[in-house]
């Protein structure tokens, strides 16, 4: 058994605007960088024993953040689990997005959740097969969170309405070739939940 916890980035100037950013490299902002260091010093106690991140900036500058709080070396890349592509709707509003495509309207270069999931499952499968009975941190994005969380509750989660907040935590438990999921939304104030290892 591998314990995953994916962690969504801290917060962007776009996702203060509410700005699609997709593989935008979009920085972290001084928000965003506190909500790093909330989120890593709640994990400090979970006895971590590799961390991985998206390559984009926002997602490795909170997972390099996280590592100085948990004691691990720098962040490893995970490309797979980079945002997911937004295509022409990229650094637009929701609002701005509706009025160009209208619901049911596909968006140009838009990656499905499904393509999503294709890439970013195996690669998760993959650390748990490479990380036996250890506990691993992949920071990574609110798109490829929410598409994993809907595939493996089988649309259970997330919730109408619910969102993936920045800093958020997400425990999957990897076991016998198959991926679970453990906690959902753990915030930072939720301490407590990071000390207790589901091993």
């Amino acid at each position: 058994m591998t314990r995953i916890s994916l962690v969504r980035h801290g917060q962007t100037d776009w996702n203060l605007a509410k700005r699609i950013q997709g593989s935008s490299d979009i920085p972290l902002n001084d928000t965003g960088r506190a909500q790093a260091e909330a989120t890593g010093a709640a994990m400090a106690g979970g006895g971590y024993d590799a961390i991985y991140a998206s390559p984009l900036g926002r997602a490795t500058e909170t997972a390099e953040i996280i590592a100085s709080h948990t004691g691990l070396d720098s962040p490893l890349p995970l490309p797979e689990v980079a945002e997911r592509n937004y295509g022409e709707a990229e650094g637009m509003t929701g609002a701005e997005i509706l009025e160009r495509w209208p619901e049911g309207t596909p968006v140009p270069g838009r990656e499905t959740r499904d393509a999503v999931v294709a890439r970013a499952l195996p690669a998760l499968i993959e650390l748990g097969e490479k990380h036996p009975g250890e506990s691993i941190v992949v920071v990574s994005h609110g798109g490829v969170i929410s598409s994993l969380v809907r595939h493996v509750t089988d649309h259970a989660l997330p919730g109408p309405g619910e969102v993936i907040p920045n800093g958020s935590v997400h425990e999957f438990v990897y076991r016998d070739g198959r991926l679970t999921l453990d906690r959902f939304n753990v915030k930072p104030e939720d301490r407590d939940l990071f000390t207790a290892s589901v091993l």
